[in-house]
Order: structure tokens, then C-alpha cells, then sequence
């Protein structure tokens, strides 16, 4: 059996972007004509101009933090899908609540490819134990099961005594859920003497697989590798059994960009990793998810072709409150239009004597300082200091805001 799911994974960059972008027109107007949100978002845009990563590096974002407030007032989707609620599968309610969509159509969210790279094959057994009840995981697992010819024992997240005893019975070769779920039913199969040795694969997702983690599944005979999706997107980016970073899935296309604007970064620069998705029922356009991540150069050793991230690296949503009013990622990027010597900026909060004080560092080789506090004052409404510091200075971790205060 192949290594890879199908020949779209191998093909040339040249090759994935253009065929990309000779789609993208037709699911922008697919959003923008059927869609009330991007209907009033892209107005004033000509999809058939959207053809290159610079093009739609200039499109709006959409973020996700902003999904509650749109849904409440424009119930249930906030006006981003174009099917309607009784045309779908299922509905899913996730914390906020945000509520989320699935459509007919073969493996939604794109999650057989994942399956595929971490070694589960067609007629394989899969114990899923992601949840079934109001979110999608468990489905995500289930339809990217059946795409790739898979069983699925629907075990979801519970009942540790039940699923040890089942996978003692039945057998799967092939586990999917959290990392740390798998330990407790390794440890419930000891602990009850029931024989779970079946399983040697792992396709885990929703929490970090640290080395030390991934080394203790290992020694008990499973090979574990890690996904990275949302239940809006679905599956954004996967590993490979070669271990070097996730590779991004084919059906979407994926940015990251300076947290607070949507303007890409350098290779290797953490920042907010922003999706655009081709379904054609909720067509997400430059959605920026909040996790940061950053762009790994090359490829996998395992010859798949597409971009790699570093995986997940913390959350771009860093607002905080000085002084009693809240800053925002934005508004730094505000004071940095105004300021085009400086490469990059770090808002650092503390306190001192029982004070707020807010102080930005500043990496530039020249600027006016004090014209840079001006305009700090006039976007936040607060004064803050300036710290003037060479390039490549601050540290590379997408940070944006730093909030050193401590209340002890």
C-alpha cells in the first residue's frame, strides 16, 4: 500500500498553488453571493482578482473570537454558511457556545488523510474515543474513517472500564483521541488485567504530544502521531510517521500572519495561523484561529511536499487591561503603520510601585522616539515609555503583548 493517501500530497509547490488559486475566485463569489456576512465583507472586492497569496493576503480577516457575537445576532451561523440549518447532517454546539455545521459529502473535514499518514489502513479498526455529544470530534474521526475504509467503535471519552474490556474483546489495531486518554486506558488495562496490546497505532489531536508523552505510548507498542484542527475548519494540518513538524492538508490553503493584523510573516516567525477552506456550505476566508504557529522550511523527510508548521504554539489572543481599558494586539500593529522603521514591536505590562506601566520595545534602527509615545498614547488612550532595541532583539514566539504584572 502507498505511503501517501493520493498524488496530491507529492505534487510540486508550483503545481498545488496553482491549482488553488484557479479555485479560490469561485469560492470567494460562492461566499460573497451566498453567504450575508461576506455578502457585506467582500462588497467591494472582484473575486477573480484573488489569484495569488499577495491578493488574498489584502482580503479582511474573519476571526474566530469574533464567532459568538456574530451568531447571537444573526442566529445560528453568524451569516457565514450558505446551507440551511435542515439541509445539514448535524449541528454541534462548542464552549462560547459557537455553534458549528456539518454538510453531506464524503469525509467533511478532511481528517483520512491524517488516519492515512499515522499507518491506519482500509479494514483496520479504530477505538475513537473523542466525544460524540454536541461537539464534532467524534464524527471528524468517524467520516474520515469510513472515506478511508475503516471500522469505528464510537467509544467517546468515558466509561474507561467498558472501553478496556472492548478493546480486550474486538481487537483494534488503531486508536484516535487524546494522548492522555490513551494513557488512562493503558493504565486501566493493567490495572484490570485486560490485554490491550492490540493497538499500535495512534492518531491523536486536541492537547500536545510531548516527547515524553509520545516515548511512554511507545514503549507499551504504539507508534503516536499528532493532528491539529478546529471544528469550524476541520483538520488544518497533520504528522507523519516521519515526526518533523505537521504538514498542512491539501483542501485548505494556510497563512500566518503578525498577531492583530493579517499581514503574512517571514518563514520561521511565530504568528496566528489564518485558513481559508473550499467548502462550498461554510466557506471560512482568511480565518484566523488565535493558535500561533510558525512556517518550517522545506519539507517532511517523508516526501510529502505541502508547508509545514512548527505546531501549536500558544494563543495570538493576548488582550489585556491597563489601567482599567483593555489593548489589543491591533492596536501595537496601528502604531507600527505610523512608524514604518520599526520591524517589529513588543507591548510589555507591568507594574511598579502598585502601578500599571505599559512600555514598548521597539526593534528599528532609527525612529523618533518620542513621536513613537505620541502615537502609543493617541491609538491606546495610555501613556507608555519607549524602548529603542536593535533588530532580531526580540524574542521569536508571536508575542505581541506580554503581561508581566504579578498581583502576589
Amino acid at each position: 500500500m502507498s505511503e501517501f493517501y493520493d498524488d496530491l500530497e507529492t505534487r510540486d509547490g508550483e503545481a498545488r498553488e496553482a491549482a488553488q488559486f484557479a479555485e479560490l475566485p469561485f469560492q470567494i463569489a460562492n461566499a460573497r453571493d451566498n453567504a450575508p456576512f461576506y455578502r457585506s465583507l467582500f462588497k467591494d472586492i472582484s473575486p477573480r482578482d484573488i489569484t495569488s497569496h499577495k491578493a488574498l493576503a489584502a482580503l479582511p480577516l474573519t476571526r474566530k473570537s469574533e464567532l459568538i457575537d456574530l451568531q447571537r445576532n444573526d442566529p445560528p451561523f453568524g451569516g457565514l454558511a450558505t446551507a440551511a440549518p435542515g439541509d445539514l447532517v448535524r449541528i454541534y454546539q462548542s464552549p462560547g457556545p459557537i455553534y458549528d455545521l456539518e454538510p453531506l459529502g464524503r469525509d467533511y473535514w478532511r481528517t483520512a488523510r491524517a488516519f492515512h499518514a499515522a499507518g491506519f489502513r482500509a479494514g483496520e479498526v479504530i477505538h475513537n474515543t473523542f466525544s460524540y455529544h454536541f461537539t464534532p470530534a467524534g464524527a471528524m474521526v468517524e467520516r474520515g474513517a469510513r472515506a478511508l475504509g475503516c471500522a469505528v467503535f464510537p467509544a467517546g471519552p468515558a466509561n474507561t472500564d467498558l472501553q478496556v474490556r472492548a478493546i480486550h474483546d474486538f481487537r483494534p489495531t488503531c486508536y484516535a483521541g487524546t494522548p492522555s486518554f490513551l494513557k488512562i486506558l493503558l493504565e486501566k488495562g493493567r490495572e484490570m488485567g485486560f490485554d490491550t496490546s492490540s493497538m499500535s497505532k495512534a492518531s491523536c489531536a486536541a492537547e500536545a504530544l510531548p516527547p515524553s508523552v509520545r516515548a511512554e505510548i511507545k514503549a507499551a507498542g504504539i507508534d503516536a502521531v499528532q493532528w491539529y484542527g478546529t471544528a469550524d475548519l476541520g483538520m488544518v494540518a497533520y504528522e507523519s510517521r516521519a515526526m518533523e513538524g505537521l504538514i498542512v492538508d491539501e483542501g485548505i490553503i494556510v497563512e500566518v500572519v503578525r498577531p492583530g493584523t493579517g499581514d503574512p510573516v517571514s518563514e520561521g516567525e511565530v504568528g496566528e495561523v489564518v485558513v481559508t477552506v473550499f467548502s462550498r456550505e461554510y466557506p471560512l476566508i482568511r480565518f484566523a484561529t488565535g493558535d500561533l504557529s510558525a512556517v518550517l522550511p522545506g519539507q517532511s523527510p517523508c516526501g510529502r511536499t505541502n508547508m509545514r508548521l512548527k505546531g501549536w504554539m500558544g494563543r495570538a489572543d493576548q488582550a489585556t487591561k491597563v489601567k482599567g481599558m483593555f489593548v489589543h494586539p491591533s492596536q501595537i500593529a496601528d502604531v507600527l503603520k505610523r512608524h514604518r522603521e520599526i520591524t517589529k514591536a513588543r507591548l510589555v505590562v507591568s507594574r511598579e510601585e502598585g502601578r500599571d506601566v505599559m512600555t514598548l520595545h521597539c526593534e528599528t534602527e532609527g525612529v523618533n522616539a518620542a513621536a513613537v509615545e505620541e502615537s502609543l498614547q493617541a491609538v491606546s488612550k495610555l501613556k507608555g515609555r519607549i524602548e529603542i532595541t536593535a533588530p532580531g532583539t526580540l524574542p521569536n514566539d508571536g508575542k505581541v503583548i506580554d503581561d508581566v504584572r504579578s498581583y502576589e
